[in-house]
């Protein structure tokens, strides 16, 4: 800090003598409170603090702090009180310079009196002190608004982790009777409609791979190759979505895509069952519920669970997956699934309005380290929604796309920083990139 001429010239004359300059190791007590004190101190090096006690039995409160170029005694010294407000101490080795109420003006006839001299004293240190109190009101505000934003997650955890017992009851009784109906409907259509068991299967086991684009393309040529109606075209194209139509499905072409329809149906609900299940788990996050974590993880096996779950959400997006062999991580699969499901999810919602949606996972060894990146070729997310985009209360949809930011990313960063990981966001007009980092250890 540059020191006004004034106030350099006060410290050259005055607190430069050898005489009147001491070092004090760390804890020593300079002053203390409501004891006699007659000298102005100037801080050589070194740093020290104000405590004060409102009463005997009472703690004591830090009320400042002086470093290098700062005063204390000020208030004793220039209101001739002779009397410590505060009692100081050295929280470092320190050197400090003094003047006493013996202390000579010099050089009167030009600068005045000593009172006068030390105007710029007074008013520089007055000016210091106001300035590190609004900075440390401003800290102190910023930890309230932490400490409230905490117990506010921990308020929501815990209603979270509730919510999520009882969803995974319901979850779990879907996920049953859907297998269930899939085995009776499966054994029923074996005794009544054997010939259309083949279809049926083929929806429950493949169900709809082909995205909206592929299926309007294929069905075009399903129209003029087989004399189709649009809408049976459609439902065709969904079901054999390339290669050539097998016999068997146009010989009872609108019984085949019905039984095809409902197997499809069935596995949709097998999915969507693991799905939600998959997401209570997320929620169950926030009550900071533990999963235990087992050596031998693959991390490209999370990747592909993930994948699998969100198989309805990537129909029409076109998947490319670069694995690396990599080593096995300590680690728990479910949490890696969130995290992978969280940010492949986001991806898809903001790639809604792209011509041919792309996401692109690859993962590397690096040395000690596993690297995945999750890229897509969505629009762009400005530098102001990057900054915040891991905050737990962050949301934000713009031009009508749903970018998925919120809890789930600030999961996300949870659970991969208690990896001692890190996760970090680019974003320019052509992509988005998710880099994640996971220590081997």
């Amino acid at each position: 800090m540059v020191q006004p001429q004034a106030l350099t010239r006060i410290i050259d004359t005055y607190f430069r003598d050898s005489e009147r300059t001491m070092s004090v190791a760390a804890g020593t007590q300079v002053l203390r409170q409501n004891d006699y004190n007659d000298k102005l101190y100037w801080v050589k090096s070194g740093e020290l603090s104000g405590y004060l006690k409102h009463d005997e039995q009472g703690p004591s409160a830090k009320v400042f702090v002086v470093k290098e170029g700062m005063f204390f005694g000020v208030h004793s010294f220039f209101a001739q009180t002779l009397m410590a407000t505060t009692t100081v101490v050295a929280e470092k080795d320190s050197e400090i310079a003094w003047i006493d109420l013996l202390t000579q003006p010099v050089e009167p006839e030009t600068y005045g009196s000593l009172a006068e001299q030390f105007m710029p004293v007074m008013v520089h240190e007055l000016a210091r002190r106001q300035m590190l109190t609004g900075i440390e009101a401003l800290e102190k505000e910023k930890a309230l608004q932490k400490l409230y934003s905490s117990e506010q997650m921990r308020t929501l955890g815990q209603l979270a982790a509730g919510i999520a017992h009882e969803l995974n009851n319901a979850i779990g009784v879907i996920s049953s009777k859907t297998e269930n109906i899939q085995t009776d409907i499966m054994d029923f259509v074996s005794e009544i409609k054997p010939e259309m068991l083949p279809f049926l299967q083929h929806g429950i086991n493949v169900g709809q791979t082909a995205g909206s684009q592929q299926v309007r393309e294929r069905a075009k040529v399903l129209m003029k190759q087989y004399h189709l109606p649009r809408e049976q075209a459609k439902t065709l194209a969904r079901a054999i979505p390339e290669g050539e139509v097998p016999a068997p499905w146009l010989t009872h072409l609108d019984e085949a895509l019905r039984y095809w329809d409902c197997g499809r149906d069935l596995r949709d609900m097998r999915l969507a069952a693991k799905h939600s299940a998959s997401i209570v788990k997320s929620v169950k996050q926030l009550g900071g519920s533990d999963h235990v974590r087992q050596p031998d993880v693959d991390i490209n096996e999370t990747l592909h669970k993930s994948l699998a779950l969100l198989q309805s959400n990537l129909r029409p997006v076109e998947v490319i997956l670069r694995p690396a062999v990599l080593p096995p991580l300590m680690a728990s699969s479910t949490e890696l699934v969130q995290v992978w499901v969280n940010l492949i999810k986001n991806a898809c919602d903001a790639m809604e309005h792209t011509t041919a949606p792309q996401i692109e996972i690859v993962t590397r060894h690096v040395k000690n380290k596993i690297l995945v990146t999750i890229t897509n070729n969505g629009p762009m997310i400005d530098e102001a929604t990057r900054r915040q985009i891991f905050n737990p209360n962050f949301t934000t949809k713009k031009g009508g796309l749903s970018f998925g930011l919120g809890l789930g990313l600030s999961i996300v960063q949870r659970i991969i920083q208690s990896y001692d990981g890190s996760v970090v966001v680019k974003s320019d007009e052509e992509r988005t990139t998710f880099r994640i980092k996971l220590p081997i250890i």
